[in-house]
């Protein structure tokens, strides 16, 4: 019985590496594999997916009007979808993936984020989190060594950014993984140099 799986975790927890492995392991094995990410998330190029450590693959990139369950029909050879920055599915797009795995019976596994720079959940992420049959947290940890929950927005002096659009795309020039009391201890400090 085929499920969907929602594997999210803070910035910098190698859910990409996570991704591209679960997409070798599936192909070692002779299984066929469409991988997706959302359009929105062209930094490595349109149609790469690359991690932090080097691992990269083309994969199809889907635009937020697509619908994925009329696109896989063009792929109904691929034993299982893969999805890279799945926080920025539409909600419509994640009950797609949804009635894939329950009317087809295909697995999908989504890795992503659950949360933005100030802590609220995206579209995507929190329509998975209401209807994966599988949610699991891919941690990673804080400099002080806490985990890390918060993705962290830095400025280009290192400072924590708490104002602007949900959406910025960057890596570690960009965000830092935090645990919540460092977050808050940085912006507290920040507000007293004022």
């Amino acid at each position: 019985m085929a499920k969907l799986y929602f594997k999210y975790g803070a910035m910098g927890s190698s859910k990409t590496a996570n991704a591209l492995i679960t997409k070798f392991n599936y192909e070692e094995k002779g299984m066929k594999v469409w991988m997706i990410k959302p359009s929105i998330d062209n930094r490595d190029g349109a149609n790469v997916v690359r991690s932090r450590i080097g691992l990269s693959t083309e994969v199809d990139v889907i635009t937020p009007d697509l619908n994925i369950f009329e696109e896989y029909q063009k792929h109904l050879d691929c034993d299982v979808i893969i999805t890279d920055e799945c926080q920025f599915f539409t909600a419509a797009q994640v009950d797609q993936l949804r009635r894939i795995v329950d009317k087809l019976d295909v697995p999908v596994l989504c890795y992503g984020l659950r949360t933005d720079f100030l802590t609220h959940t995206f579209v995507g992420s929190h329509r998975l989190f209401e209807v994966a049959d599988s949610v699991t947290e891919i941690k990673t940890i804080c400099s002080c060594g806490k985990k890390a929950i918060v993705n962290a927005r830095i400025d280009g002096e290192g400072k924590i950014v708490t104002e602007g659009g949900q959406i910025m795309l960057g890596g570690n020039d960009s965000y830092v993984a935090m645990c919540h009391s460092c977050w808050m201890n940085a912006i507290e400090e920040q507000a007293k140099g004022k």
